[in-house]
């Protein structure tokens, strides 16, 4: 795990290279505090920079940028190739031989015998690759398969800049930092932004599972950065999947899910530093914690954090998980002004706007981790995989009823709910609450109803989808002089085709709030305190098996994960870990009527928002009133507006 960057560029002097680059590794040097490296070809006009956190081989023999042996390769990547060893083998036996034990040098050994699409095909792995070609003058830009590591890339002036962070751009003084206003308009809607954009005009994030081949001649005569190409597509195994569905008896489902899973979660826990898990208490980290004792021969070292409120404390559940797997577990109990601490320090962590609240647990967890190890293993994926989140049976049940009505009064009602305040709505119908709880537990009564009325007016599943994960649902009105860019979730020609509307919006969550939300949220905050997280579930050959199992092994009598219950139940027993799904939640609702109400009011002020001149005051200033009067909880828009406000305040003041 590593920071990478660097720069294609011509007519730059020696001097101002190393410059440009001790720069860019210094503000990098969070995600790879063990060193830095520089690769410089001053008349190819091509710099890489390499900070690296060591994690296998931590000698000098690991380190990066990495030179092939023939001299034609060179590589500086972040992330893990975790079959690097089984790579290793084979290279061996075709005569490759090895200086040191690192996974990068295998990787340059598997470019030179397979070139660059046949080594990415064998490698099963998350990682940022830049590699130059130094016969071809080629510069390659590889993300993997599913996103779990990032890639930003650029023009700025005559320069291709390219790096892990955003902040890194700042350091080529072609960069202008001009604020792409549609993009904020995707922010605003799905409280991300997701790629191929970026905050800023002019820099995309590389797409999961595409690579960008630049020829340097070309790029320096003018030519225009190429289409990213994919060499894995999510799309088609999905598609493959349903179409070659495996019939099993549910024990061998299980069987083989089981045995996909310990293979996986095995060559995650290959490593040279101390290594642990993330441990929440719920079915996806239990299993990859379950799966890592069977395969360790001392406990496993695990860890969580608890709130003092029963709403959003899981460190119980997780305590009871770790007492029956015997692994030695670490909790820490935050108290909400510690989790206020990591606020102001968002900007810097995530560089552009990024208003998925938690954010916050998800870094202090990562801290009280990075105490005792280096690398931590974590349970993200199984709901967008497996079924596992609420609105997936919801919406199966809710379109099953709504569908037979005609569009008309669909319309009247969901016009009749909205039109009745929500403080009435809970009145007159409290008792409903725990009918409705599966609406979520942040919501009262009337809320939910008011949110049923989004969807009731919905010409078909996908819309519903839509509304459902859209915070503000016309964003290009609020943000002045914006439209909307088309994305996975709104361009209908990158949907899979896929028979259920279940498994389409299980495909839509995977190949957008999972990299783009889940992932990037995972990488930002594990990295900003030198923490290598990796993600077992993800592993592609268990993503394609995913979609061959039937989705009736996934959701089955309105109940998600099935499949990954009962290969869970194996190791624990289904008494500890059979509860509701909680979330990995703050309250920020209550927090914004509180403690961080003059902080808000600052950020939120129609004086400020009319001189910044990029969100209109009114709709924001109207929820904002009615979140304080108690009248609505629209913490989530809220919050979007002001992480972007917070953001948009440092951006300024650097």
């Amino acid at each position: 795990m590593c920071g990478i960057s660097g720069i294609l560029e011509v007519g730059v002097r020696p001097d101002t290279w190393r410059e440009r680059l001790d720069a860019m590794g210094r503000i990098l040097a969070h995600r790879g505090p063990d060193g830095e490296d520089h690769f410089i070809d001053a008349e190819a006009g091509v710099g890489l920079c390499h900070r690296r956190l060591a994690i296998v081989d931590l000698t000098d023999l690991g380190r990066q940028p990495m030179t092939s042996a023939d001299g034609r390769w060179v590589l500086s990547f972040n992330g893990e190739i975790y079959n690097f060893l089984e790579l290793r083998r084979e290279l061996e036996e075709l005569g490759h031989g090895f200086a040191g034990h690192s996974d990068t040098e295998v990787m340059l050994a598997a470019i030179r015998q397979w070139d660059v699409d046949g080594a990415l095909e064998r490698f099963n792995g998350m990682f940022a690759i830049s590699l130059w070609d130094r016969e071809r003058r080629r510069l390659h830009l590889v993300r993997d398969r599913l996103g779990e590591k990032p890639l930003y890339y650029g023009r700025c002036g005559r320069a291709l800049v390219f790096a892990s962070e955003l902040k890194a751009f700042a350091c080529h003084p072609a960069f202008a930092a001009d604020l792409d206003r549609d993009s904020l308009t995707l922010f605003l809607r799905h409280s991300y932004i997701p790629a191929p954009y970026s905050i800023y005009r002019g820099v995309s994030k590389l797409p999961p599972a595409t690579r960008l081949e630049i020829d340097a001649d070309a790029f320096a005569a003018g030519a225009a950065l190429p289409e990213p190409v994919a060499y894995w597509s999510a799309r088609e195994a999905a598609e493959s999947g349903v179409t070659n569905l495996l019939d099993l008896a549910e024990t061998e489902a299980e069987d083989l899910l089981d045995g996909a899973l310990r293979r996986a979660v095995g060559l995650r826990m290959i490593a040279d530093v101390p290594l642990g898990a993330f441990l929440s208490g719920g079915i996806d980290s239990s299993l990859v914690v379950a799966q890592m004792q069977a395969q360790s021969s001392r406990p496993v070292r695990t860890f969580s954090i608890g709130f003092h409120s029963e709403m959003f404390d899981e460190a119980p559940h997780a305590a009871a998980v770790a007492r029956h797997l015997g692994t030695d577990h670490t909790e820490l109990y935050v108290t909400p002004d510690e989790a206020r601490e990591v606020i102001p320090r968002l900007p810097q962590m995530y560089d552009e706007p990024f208003a998925d609240s938690s954010q916050i647990p998800t870094h202090l967890v990562s801290a009280l981790a990075r105490r005792h190890v280096t690398v931590s293993l974590s349970g993200d994926g199984g709901d967008e995989l497996f079924g596992g989140y609420k609105r997936y049976f919801l919406m199966q049940a809710l379109w099953r009823r709504i569908r037979w009505l005609p569009a008309p009064g669909r319309r009247a009602a969901a016009a009749m709910l909205e039109a009745v305040p929500v403080r009435v709505l809970d009145r007159l119908l409290g008792g409903l609450g725990p009918k409705l709880a599966r609406w979520g537990t942040s919501r009262s009564v009337g809320d939910k109803l008011h949110k049923l009325s989004e969807v009731l007016s919905a010409k078909d599943p996908e819309a519903i989808y839509h509304r459902l994960v859209s915070h503000w649902k016309h964003p290009a009105e609020l943000v002045c002089g914006a439209s909307e860019p088309l994305t996975a979730l709104t361009d209908p020609k990158r949907w899979a085709h896929l028979p259920h509307f279940v498994d389409r919006i299980m495909y839509l969550d995977s190949v957008s709030y999972l990299p783009d939300d889940i992932l990037a949220k995972v990488d930002r905050a594990s990295m900003a305190v030198s923490l290598e997280c990796r993600v077992p579930l993800l592993d592609h050959h268990l993503v394609e098996l995913s979609w061959r199992l039937p989705r009736r092994l996934k959701i089955h009598d309105g109940e998600g994960k099935w499949l990954l219950r009962r290969v869970l139940y194996r190791h624990v027993p289904q008494a500890i870990v059979d509860r509701p799904k909680m979330g990995f939640g703050v309250p920020i609702g209550d927090w914004l009527r509180g403690p961080l109400r003059d902080w808000a009011e600052e950020l939120l002020s129609r004086e400020r928002l009319e001189a910044e001149g990029f969100l209109d005051p009114a709709p924001i200033r109207k929820l904002w009133d009615e979140h304080l009067e108690g009248r609505r909880n629209w913490q989530y828009y809220l919050w979007d507006v002001l992480v972007f406000q917070q953001w948009l305040a440092a951006r300024t003041a650097v």
